[in-house]
């Protein structure tokens, strides 16, 4: 199976190609693809070299799959180009997550969406992945009605000039700015482009993209993002409204039993999930559970994740997988 990676030399490819190594796709062929200005550079991969090429090259090869993070813009002009040759898109921007005509997928969740037919597929919102990863098995049981999200996401959700500028904040360099303010010691209430409405692009993503994973926009959904001087790591406190009362002790058990979620939810020995301890990892974290005592059938739950593996490289490495296991590809 020839695989391509558009993108491979920014921080989500850089990653694809580690979880790539990690996990047992059936690779005969590595195509790493990035801009004209980065082809011809060599990658690593599994103790190989490999010539990057471009993207005009890359469809001219053929994969079987291409999983892009190469921006919208360049998800918007050349997906449709290798869909036309055949090639299953997988694409980690947020060109096509709202087009009704294009499947947005966590695998564990809705993955029985996907057909053969399918050459041009959805990766979710970082934020969204583990929203609903943690969300998804306690709507099955208790039937959500509201969802009140706080982020507190890490400077890696914006790129490698934000990281960047957080290093040289700590190391007391001037250097450019990803944000229109100092993130070092600060928190930004400002993650993406401010819409018309008063919400952040990145607020509105977590307000539309639950419904359409889960197949239901009967619940409602507000959120309000944070950016945070951490490294990597997205956190979230998720206030959820249910139809139904609940059991704390039976939100643990379905949680825990859910493929893909770790609970980390003991208060006397000071363990819950912090972005430090998801850094590497593949899994969402989920703890501080407990009952909002202010309103009925009301439940508080913190939730975290390694942004750049489960929400963008691995999720996208899950659904190549899951296409192959279907023999969708």
């Amino acid at each position: 199976m020839k695989i391509a990676v558009v993108g491979a030399t920014g921080m989500v490819g850089t990653v694809m190609l580690k979880v790539l190594e990690e996990r047992n796709l059936p690779i005969t062929e590595l195509i790493p693809v990035a801009s004209a200005r980065s082809a011809g550079k060599k990658l690593s991969y599994k103790g190989n070299d490999y010539i990057v090429v471009t993207l005009e090259d890359a469809v001219n090869m053929k994969p079987d799959v291409a999983l892009f993070s190469a921006g919208g813009d360049t998800s918007l002009e050349w997906a449709p180009k290798f869909a036309e040759v055949g090639t299953t898109v997988i694409d980690n921007s947020s060109a096509w997550r709202m087009d009704p005509t294009k499947k947005l997928v966590v695998p564990e969740i809705n993955g029985d969406v996907l057909t053969a037919d399918d050459k041009i597929i959805a990766n979710p919102n970082c934020s969204t992945i583990q929203l609903v990863m943690a969300l998804a098995p306690l709507h099955k049981k208790y039937n959500m009605k509201r969802v009140v999200i706080s982020t507190y996401q890490s400077v890696s959700g914006t790129g490698v000039k934000a990281v960047q500028q957080l290093d040289n904040e700590e190391a007391g360099i001037e250097g450019e700015m990803a944000y229109p303010h100092k993130i070092g010691r600060n928190a930004l209430p400002h993650c993406d482009i401010f819409l018309e409405n008063g919400y952040t692009k990145e607020e509105m993503k977590l307000v539309k993209e639950p419904k359409k994973i889960l197949r239901d926009d009967s619940f409602a959904v507000t959120a309000t993002a944070v950016r945070i001087p951490t490294a990597g790591g997205h956190s979230e406190a998720v206030n959820v409204q249910f139809e139904n009362d609940f059991d704390v002790a039976e939100v643990r058990q379905i949680l825990s039993e859910t493929p893909g979620v770790v609970v980390q939810d003991d208060l006397a020995n000071n363990i819950y999930p912090m972005p430090v301890n998801a850094h590497d990892k593949d899994e969402v974290f989920v703890g501080r559970i407990r009952r909002d005592e202010s309103q009925e059938n009301t439940l508080n739950l913190w939730i975290v994740a390694d942004n750049l593996r489960k929400g963008a490289a691995t999720n996208t490495v899950q659904i190549a997988e899951y296409l192959v296991e279907n023999n969708l590809v």
